[in-house]
C-alpha cells in the first residue's frame, strides 16, 4: 500500500513539474488577420516573416522583419532542417532585436502544405528559445493579401539586443530517446498516410500511429476549426494531457506543427518533437521500421 501511494505521489510530482516548467503564455497562439491589422503598431509585437528574402522584398506586412526558414533551421550531420545550436539561437534572436518579452507573430505564405507547417515550426523554435508568446497568423500572408490588407516594401530598422531568453530543449527528442521509448510513449507519424503505410516509403517507426499534419488545414491554408482539431486529437491522444507524446514526420516540420497545436492550442503538457524525424531514422540501416499489415 505504501509503495502504491509513493508511486502515485511521484507521478503527481512529475506532472506538476511538467506543468510548472511549461512555457506560460498570455496571448492567443493563433491570431487572425483582423487582430493583426488592429495591432500592427504595438511596440511589443514583432511580426516575423519567414519567407525567402526575395518574396519578402517584393511585398510584406508593414513593420514585419524577415528571418527566413533557411536561417531559423540549420543543416548539419547531413540533415536538412534542424534546430540551431543554443549559441546560434541567442546570436540570431539578438541580431534581429527579439527579446523574450516580445510577442512574436510568425507569418508565411500558405500556398503549400509544407509552408503551413513551417510557420508552426518557427513558433516552436521561438518558444523553445524562451519567447513564450509566439503565435502564427492564421492563413498567413496569403489570406492577408486576399483581403487587400496593407502591404509595404520598406524594411524596418532593426536594433540588435542582448537576447535574454532561457533556452529549454525539453520538447526535443533525440533518435536514441525515441528508440528507447518505442511502445512506451505514444509516438505519432505526421506524414501522409501513404508514407506511414509503407506505400511511398519503407514504413514507420514501430508502434507509431498515423495523424497527418496535412489534416490540420483547409484547402486555402487556414486552420480547420478548433472543435475539429480537438476531436481529431482526442481520438488519437486521448484526454490525459500529462502522458508523453512524441511526434515525427519527414524532416521535422509537420511534427513541430502538431507539437504547437497540442501544447499551445490544446494544452497537452508532455509533447516532444523528434527533430531528426525519418530523414535521420532511415540513415541507420539497423533502425527498426515496419509497414502496416492488414490482418
Amino acid at each position: 500500500m505504501k509503495t502504491k501511494k509513493l508511486s502515485n505521489l511521484l507521478c503527481l510530482c512529475l506532472f506538476l513539474v511538467l506543468v510548472s516548467t511549461a512555457v506560460a503564455r498570455d496571448t492567443d497562439p493563433v491570431v487572425s488577420t483582423e487582430w493583426l491589422q488592429k495591432n500592427l503598431n504595438r511596440s511589443e509585437i514583432a511580426i516575423v516573416d519567414i519567407r525567402a528574402p526575395e518574396r519578402y522584398a517584393k511585398e510584406h506586412i508593414p513593420g514585419s522583419i524577415n528571418i527566413p526558414t533557411s536561417v531559423l533551421g540549420a543543416s548539419r550531420n547531413e540533415l536538412t532542417l534542424e534546430l540551431p545550436s543554443d549559441d546560434d539561437l541567442v546570436a540570431l534572436l539578438g541580431k534581429y532585436g527579439i527579446t523574450a518579452s516580445r510577442h512574436v507573430v510568425v507569418v508565411t505564405h500558405t500556398e503549400t502544405t509544407f509552408s503551413r507547417w513551417e510557420a508552426m515550426r518557427a513558433a516552436w523554435t521561438f518558444i523553445l528559445a524562451g519567447v513564450s508568446n509566439a503565435s502564427v497568423l492564421d492563413g498567413g500572408i496569403t489570406k492577408w493579401m486576399s483581403e487587400n490588407k496593407p502591404l509595404s516594401v520598406e524594411t524596418p530598422n532593426i536594433r540588435p539586443v542582448a537576447y535574454d531568453g532561457k533556452i529549454s530543449r525539453a520538447s526535443v527528442a533525440s533518435r536514441d530517446y525515441v528508440l528507447a521509448n518505442i511502445r512506451k510513449s505514444l509516438i505519432t507519424d505526421n506524414r501522409l498516410p501513404e508514407d506511414y503505410f509503407g506505400i511511398t516509403s519503407p514504413g514507420h517507426i514501430p508502434g507509431a500511429v498515423s495523424i497527418p499534419g496535412a489534416w490540420l488545414f483547409t484547402s486555402n491554408g487556414a486552420l480547420i476549426s478548433q472543435t475539429a482539431i480537438r476531436t481529431m486529437a482526442e481520438s488519437i491522444f486521448g484526454t490525459d494531457k500529462s502522458k508523453e507524446i512524441i511526434t515525427y514526420c519527414g524532416l521535422g516540420a509537420a511534427s513541430a506543427a502538431w507539437w504547437f497545436i497540442l501544447t499551445q492550442v490544446l494544452d497537452y503538457q508532455n509533447v516532444k518533437v523528434y527533430d531528426g524525424s525519418m530523414e535521420e531514422w532511415l540513415k541507420d540501416q539497423n533502425a527498426p521500421i515496419e509497414a502496416y499489415r492488414w490482418n
